[in-house]
C-alpha cells in the first residue's frame, strides 16, 4: 500500500511541477506578449540574430518545445522564412538550458517548500489585481512556487520509493563506463523526453537522480540521458508539422536534424568532451561542491557547441531538408495560407496569425465583388455561367474560412490569455463573422442577376444599368478602404471617416432609388419583374456595405463592434 501511495506521490509530483512550468510560462507570455509578436514581426534576416531571438523567447516562455511549435507554425504561415526558423531553433536549444541552470543554482539541498509558500502569499494579492501587468506577475510567483515545491515533493517520492537502489542495481548488470552504455542512455532520455513531452521534467529528474549520488550514475551517463532528450524534445514540434504545409515540416525536420546530428558529433568526441567540462567547472567557474553544475555546464556547453558548429551551415541544412521534402503542388484556393487545422502555437502568438489570415479574408472577398462586377457587365452566355461559377466557389470558400478561423480562434480562446488578447479575440471573431457575410451578399448579388437571366429576357434599362453600376462603385470604395484598414501594420492609427462618409452615401443613395424605382414602375417605365431584380440588387449592396461598416467598427475596436447594425 505504502509503495502505491509513493507511486502515485511520484506522479502527482511530476504533475506539480509540470504544472508550475505551465503557469509560469503563461505568465510570462503574456506579461511579454505583445515585445514577443513585436520581435517576430521585425524578425531579422541575419541568423545570428535569429539565435539570439530563439535564446530570448525560449528564455522567456521557459519550453524549447513551444518555441519550436512556434516556429513550425510561423514557418507554416508565410510570417518566417525557412532560414529564419534553423536560427531560431539554434538559439531554443540554447535558451531551454536556463531552467537547469535554476535547478542547480537553487539545488535539491535547500528546501524550497519553505520559500514557496511566503511566495505563494506574494503572488495571491497580485493575481487579483486589476492591473493585467500585475495579475500576469503574480501568476509567474505561483508558477515558480508550484515548480519547484513539485521539485521538492519529486525527490522525497523518490527516496521513499527507493527509487537510488533501484537504478543502482540495474547499473550494476550494465557494463560500466562501456560506450554502449552511453549510446542506450541517449536512447532512454530520448524515449523518457517524448514519452513525457518535456525535456525540462526529463532533465530535472536526471538532476535529481545525478545528485542523489547514486552508485553506478556517473556524470557521463548523466550527459548522456540530457544529450537524448535533446533529441526527444524534438517529437513535438513534428508531430505539431503533420497538419501543417511542406515548409512547417520541413521546419520541424530541420529541428530534428540539427538535434541528432549535434547529438552523433558529441558522440564521436563524448569522453573528451566531458572531461574538458570537468575542467571548465573546476578552474574557470571554480565550483567543487556542487555536481549539479556540471550537468547543467554540459548542458549549456552541448547546445552552444551544435550551435557555432552548424550556424555556419544554415543554407546547407535548408537544402537537406527540402530535398527530404520537396514541395508538392497545392490549391491555395481552398486552404488556410496563415493557419492550419490541428497547429497552434503559444496562444498570444497564435493571434497574429490569425490576424494575417483574416487580411486573405477580407483580400478574398474583395476579389469575390470583383467577379459580381464582371457578371453585371458580361452578355455571353458561358462567360456569365463561367464567372457564375466562380462567384458560387469563392462562397464555399468564404463559408470554409469563417468556420475554420473561428475555429481556430476558439482554441486560442482556450488558453491561458491576456484581457488584452481576449478583446482581440473577440473582435476578430466578430470580424471574420461580417467577412462570410460579405461573401453571402456578393453571391446573393450573383444569384439574383443569374434568375433574372433565367426567367426573363428584358434587360436593365440604361438608367438602371447606371444606377447599379454606380452602386457597385461606392460599394468597392468602401470594400477597398476596408482591405487597406484591415491590412494596417499593427499599432497604426485608423481613420474612420472615408469609410463612415463611404456608408452614408450608400445608404442615401439605396433610399433614392428605391423611392424613385416604385415611380418608373407605376410610370411604366419598366415591368414590375425588373424592378423587383433591380431593387434586390440595390438592397444588397446596401447590406454589403452595413457588412463592410461592421469590419470597419470591429478591426477599429470601437463601441459599436459588439451591437449588429440594423440591416
Amino acid at each position: 500500500m505504502n509503495t502505491v501511495m509513493n507511486l502515485l506521490s511520484l506522479i502527482g509530483s511530476l504533475g506539480l511541477f509540470l504544472y508550475g512550468m505551465k503557469i509560469m510560462s503563461e505568465g510570462l507570455e503574456k506579461f511579454a506578449g505583445n515585445q514577443m509578436r513585436s520581435i517576430l514581426k521585425s524578425m531579422t534576416k541575419n541568423r545570428f540574430f535569429g539565435v539570439l531571438t530563439g535564446i530570448l523567447i525560449t528564455a522567456l516562455i521557459q519550453s524549447s518545445s513551444a518555441s519550436t511549435v512556434m516556429v513550425v507554425s510561423f514557418v507554416n504561415a508565410g510570417l518566417m522564412s525557412l532560414t529564419q526558423a534553423i536560427g531560431v531553433i539554434m538559439g531554443a536549444n540554447i535558451g531551454t538550458t536556463i531552467t537547469a541552470w535554476v535547478i542547480s543554482a537553487i539545488g535539491f539541498k535547500v528546501n524550497i517548500v519553505v520559500f514557496a509558500l511566503p511566495l505563494l502569499a506574494v503572488g495571491l494579492p497580485l493575481m487579483f489585481s486589476k492591473k493585467s501587468n500585475r495579475k500576469y506577475i503574480g501568476e509567474f510567483i505561483f508558477g515558480f512556487s508550484f515548480l519547484f515545491m513539485g521539485l521538492n515533493y519529486l525527490q522525497v517520492s523518490a527516496t521513499n520509493l527507493n527509487i537510488g537502489n533501484i537504478v543502482a542495481n540495474i547499473l550494476a548488470n550494465m557494463a560500466d563506463g562501456s560506450f554502449l552504455t552511453i549510446i542506450l542512455f541517449v536512447f532512454i532520455g530520448t524515449l523518457v523526453t517524448m514519452l513525457v513531452q518535456a525535456s525540462a521534467a526529463t532533465m530535472a529528474i536526471t538532476m535529481m537522480l545525478f545528485d542523489m549520488q547514486i552508485a553506478g550514475f556517473s556524470f557521463e551517463l548523466a550527459a548522456a540521458l540530457a544529450m537524448g532528450q535533446n533529441i526527444g524534445t524534438t517529437i513535438t514540434a513534428l508531430m505539431a508539422s503533420f497538419t501543417g504545409n511542406t515548409q512547417a515540416r520541413r521546419a520541424a525536420l530541420a529541428h530534428t536534424f540539427f538535434n541528432v546530428f549535434g547529438v552523433v558529433v558529441i558522440l564521436l568526441i563524448f569522453y573528451p568532451f566531458c572531461d574538458a567540462v570537468r575542467w571548465f567547472v573546476l578552474n574557470v567557474m571554480h565550483v567543487t561542491n556542487n555536481d549539479l553544475y556540471l550537468l547543467s555546464t554540459f548542458h549549456s556547453a552541448f547546445n552552444i557547441f551544435n550551435t557555432l558548429l552548424l550556424i555556419g551551415f544554415v543554407k546547407q541544412i535548408e537544402k537537406i531538408v527540402c530535398r527530404l521534402l520537396p514541395q508538392k503542388e497545392e490549391n491555395p484556393e481552398y486552404r488556410l495560407r496563415y493557419i492550419s487545422a490541428g497547429l497552434l502555437s503559444t496562444s498570444e502568438l497564435s493571434i497574429l496569425q490569425a490576424r494575417k489570415e483574416i487580411v486573405v479574408f477580407a483580400e478574398r472577398c474583395q476579389k469575390m465583388f470583383g467577379f459580381v462586377n464582371d457578371l453585371l457587365n458580361t452578355d455571353k452566355g458561358q462567360e456569365f455561367n463561367s464567372i457564375f461559377t466562380r462567384i458560387e466557389k469563392y462562397e464555399q470558400i468564404t463559408d470554409k474560412m469563417d468556420l475554420e478561423i473561428a475555429n481556430y480562434l476558439n482554441k486560442v480562446s482556450e488558453g491561458r490569455l491576456s484581457d488584452e488578447s481576449k478583446a482581440q479575440i473577440l473582435h476578430m471573431l466578430r470580424t471574420v463573422s461580417e467577412l462570410e457575410s460579405i461573401g453571402d451578399a456578393c453571391f446573393n448579388i450573383g444569384r439574383t442577376l443569374n434568375r433574372k437571366r433565367q426567367y426573363t429576357q428584358e434587360n436593365f434599362t440604361p438608367k438602371q444599368f447606371e444606377h447599379i453600376s454606380n452602386m457597385l462603385m461606392l460599394v468597392k470604395q468602401a470594400m477597398d478602404e476596408m482591405v487597406n484598414i484591415v491590412s494596417r501594420p499593427e499599432g497604426q492609427e485608423i481613420d474612420l471617416h472615408t469609410s463612415y462618409n463611404l456608408e452614408n452615401e450608400i445608404n442615401n443613395y439605396r433610399n433614392q432609388l428605391k423611392s424613385q424605382n416604385m415611380v418608373d414602375i407605376n410610370n411604366k417605365l419598366y415591368d414590375y419583374q425588373i424592378g423587383t431584380f433591380y431593387i434586390d440588387v440595390i438592397g444588397e449592396c446596401e447590406k454589403m456595405g452595413d457588412y463592410i461598416i461592421n469590419v470597419v467598427q470591429s478591426i477599429s475596436g470601437t463601441k459599436e463592434d459588439l451591437v449588429p447594425k440594423e440591416i
